[in-house]
């Protein structure tokens, strides 16, 4: 597998030219003295050097070792310690935590373009510290002052780690059923007692804690998601000097065996009776889980776009060097054997695929990102109000669609290189099974469709979808004629999921099934068309710069690679949905 390199000049691109940034910074009081372009562009370019000289050379060696588990403990793969202990003494486990308790404070979309660099770099890796930022955040936001004081310093700071304890054996999106047990103490603390299963980074040698946060139920809690509280259960007891003490009655029965991300432990942890305390009130466990969701789904489809830019990078110098026939207008490098085979139109539509997908993810996971920011950091209600529609409204189509993206990329990366992408050598391969994963945690896709349609459209009358579709067509509206060959595609795109909209909100009225039927082709039809709104947005830019240098000529190239061969998809996608839930019922469960 080639190098990696931060896409910093992209980064750079969205963030500073399509978004400007510094000017939201500017308006936010609690922002304005903390980030600006230049220290912005300086922690970019420290984390793309981190990123590709530490974390990237351990991604292929980490992924033929993996975890290895021995009577309880977990052992990560050579070099990872290591590495983990220079990527957190750099400050960047807690780059967007909270300053009061030791982290950096960053902007969320600072921290994704960071997500991005060490996910592509090498996914394993980076679920360790995505786990121990989520844990962080659902501490912050709803623990007491004393849990806060106690954890999120040396949480921050990488020392120790967190981890989510979610799934059960019987109870994955259904938690409601979960059977985890809390029994009260009479000093304030609880007993838990239960089996979780799929917990990432629940036991490894990289830091000196591990602070699970655990769903559990109390004894008097009300039946189905209600009744879920969430507590903090150290692996070892902290005393009040903040000191390590005994190892709490906890313990990771196993590690699980996986297709992909081995570096990452995924373990399955016994709570036997051990030592927790409770994270907000009791019975609003899930409200506590859900600050750190919205983060961290949104984290999960970036590690999809990270996956398909890495597969991108190796795919683009394969296919510069590589020569294999000559080119169908003839030969065009007369000096070799054969043609590099990026001469060829396949090879070329995988990788201006490839290209679209990933530039325009990263655009729409920066937009989503920013949305974060607002409902953070904004004191206007208003506008708070409006990113915390955006936010829910887009946050499933993130998850979903980017890691969507995510995989058809490394695909596309591995089909590039032939033979040789079946090859464990050139680490294709290993990108398409890390990033599979990634259309199954944190809410398998499918579910993320029906999130997107059941409650955050349907459920809202239509009205978060407004906000989206109005900015949109404010856009379109507005925009000047020179703009015309992404406007005038991207505005019947628009109309297209309105009418879309409008036809499952009335056809829901009197068949529920049409809502599951429809779900996962409309999420497409809305992440294609939200792309397609970046794309205008990245045109605009780049055609106002045309001529300057070669970076805006690639861009206005690919945005019109991308409305003429990718976004038609939608046409497909839409016959799908109006075509109903009748064909999916015509076979009774014996005849499949």
């Amino acid at each position: 597998m080639s190098d990696y390199k931060a896409p910093l000049r992209d980064m750079r691109f969205v963030l500073n030219e399509v978004f400007d940034v510094s000017k939201l910074w500017a308006q936010l009081p609690s922002l304005a003295d903390v980030v600006d372009e230049d220290s912005a562009n300086a922690i970019l370019e420290e984390a793309g050097k981190i990123t590709a000289g530490i974390v990237a050379p351990l991604n292929r060696s980490g992924d033929e070792e993996g975890c290895t588990w021995n009577n309880g403990a977990v052992k990560t793969p050579a070099g990872f310690p290591e590495a983990y202990k220079t990527y957190a003494e750099g400050g960047w486990v807690g780059i967007g935590g909270d300053p009061l308790f030791g982290g950096m404070g960053m902007p969320k979309v600072i921290s994704a373009q960071v997500e991005e660099m060490v996910n592509s770099a090498n996914l394993s890796f980076g679920l360790y510290s995505m786990l121990t930022a989520g844990a962080c955040l659902s501490i912050n936001a709803h623990a007491n002052e004393e849990l806060k004081e106690k954890y999120l310093p040396n949480m921050y700071a990488g020392v120790w780690t967190g981890s989510m304890c979610l799934t059960e054996p019987h109870a994955g999106t259904d938690l409601g059923t979960i059977r985890t047990k809390a029994a009260p103490q009479a000093d304030g603390s609880y007993k838990i007692s239960g089996t979780k299963i799929f917990i990432t980074g629940g036991e490894h040698d990289l830091s000196e804690n591990i602070i699970h946060l655990v769903l559990a139920k109390l004894p008097d809690a009300p039946a189905g998601p209600k009744g879920i509280s969430l507590f903090l259960v150290p692996k070892f007891m902290v005393n009040a000097e903040g000191l390590l003490g005994e190892h709490n009655a906890l313990s990771c029965g196993s590690i699980e065996h996986k297709m992909g991300i081995k570096a990452s432990s995924t373990c399955v942890m016994n709570f036997d009776g051990a030592t927790g305390w409770i994270i907000d009130a009791p019975n609003r466990g899930l409200a506590a889980m859900f600050t750190m969701m919205n983060y961290e789904r949104l984290g999960v489809g970036i590690q999809g776009l990270a996956t398909g830019e890495r597969s991108y990078q190796s795919a683009i110098n394969y296919a510069r060097e590589r020569v294999q026939s000559r080119a169908p207008t003839g030969p065009l490098a007369k000096d070799k054997i054969a043609d590099p085979i990026i001469v060829h139109p396949d090879v070329r539509r995988m990788l201006l695929t490839m290209k679209a997908l990933n530039e325009g993810g990263r655009a729409f996971s920066s937009y989503v990102a920013l949305q974060l920011d607002i409902v953070k950091f904004s004191e206007e209600p208003t506008v708070r109000k409006r990113a915390e529609g955006l936010v829910a409204l887009l946050t499933p189509v993130a998850k979903a669609f980017l890691t969507d993206m995510g995989l058809e990329t490394t695909l596309h990366g591995q089909q590039v290189f032939g033979g040789h992408g079946f090859i464990r050598e050139w680490g294709q391969e290993q990108l398409v099974r890390d990033c599979r994963i990634t259309q199954i945690y944190e809410g398998t896709n499918g579910i993320q469709a029906l999130d997107l349609i059941g409650r955050k459209v349907i459920g809202s009358g239509g009205t978060l979808y407004k906000h989206f579709a109005d900015e949109i067509k404010a856009f379109t509206d507005s925009a000047d004629l020179s703009l015309a060959e992404f406007t005038h595609p991207l505005k019947d795109a628009i109309n297209n999921l309105e009418q879309m909209t409008a036809d499952l909100l009335n056809r829901a009225k009197t068949n529920p099934n049409e809502i599951g039927a429809a779900s996962v082709e409309y999420l497409q039809v809305f992440g294609y068309t939200a792309y397609a709104y970046m794309w205008a947005l990245m045109g605009r830019t780049a055609l106002g710069k045309e001529g300057q240098d070669d970076f805006y000529a690639s861009k206005l190239g690919t945005a019109r690679f991308y409305f003429a061969r990718i976004l038609p998809r939608i046409h497909s996608l839409t016959a799908s949905v109006k075509a109903g839930s009748e064909s999916l019922y015509l076979l009774d469960a014996t005849q499949f």
